[in-house]
């Protein structure tokens, strides 16, 4: 995030009711009108959402956040969420990032172990994974790509598909 950004950003809210670790996340995006805004940072649980992308945000009250419905235009931006194991040290952790920057991307840190890498949309995506899997292979990390788990939401989707029914996300 830009530091002419910072003062136009405000935070909108994804719902990941069926999410491994989390019930939802915020995110920073620029507001663009009309409901709809750009997102301004990698998504560390929510799958399906990607730096950049245009989503559709609605508030169900003025003073509530603005939550995630739809991808409006994808970015082209990929995410790619890295879960460093133990035991590796920040130095270690952050000479890996810094390997794979020259593959066209940029990261974010979540916690000592959680980073969300953004791949841009002219960067090397097959190149970051295969790295990655090295890695992984090493025991140093283990990753996970973050395309859409389940059809309209942005997290795993029930195990029984007729919990969908009555979700207002489900299309």
């Amino acid at each position: 995030m830009s530091e002419d950004d910072d003062e136009c950003l405000e935070k909108i809210l994804v719902d990941l009711p069926n999410h491994w670790a989390t019930g939802g996340e915020s995110m920073w995006a620029k507001s663009l009108g009309n409901d709809e805004y750009e997102l301004r940072n990698a998504p560390f649980y929510a799958y399906g959402l990607n730096w950049g992308d245009i989503v559709l945000a609605i508030s169900a009250a003025p003073d509530l956040k603005p939550v995630v419905r739809k991808v409006v235009r994808p970015s082209g931006n990929r995410t790619v969420r890295v879960f460093f194991s133990d035991g590796v040290s920040r130095e270690s952790q952050n000479e890996c990032l810094e390997g794979l920057k020259d593959l066209g991307l940029s990261y974010e840190r979540a916690t000592g172990h959680l980073i969300a890498l953004d791949i841009e949309a002219n960067g090397n995506y097959d190149a970051v994974c295969d790295e990655l899997w090295k890695l992984e292979e090493e025991g140093v990390l283990q990753y996970e790509t973050c395309e859409p788990r389940a059809e309209g939401r942005f997290d795993d989707g029930p195990e029984v598909d007729d919990a969908i029914e009555g979700n207002e996300y489900a299309n």
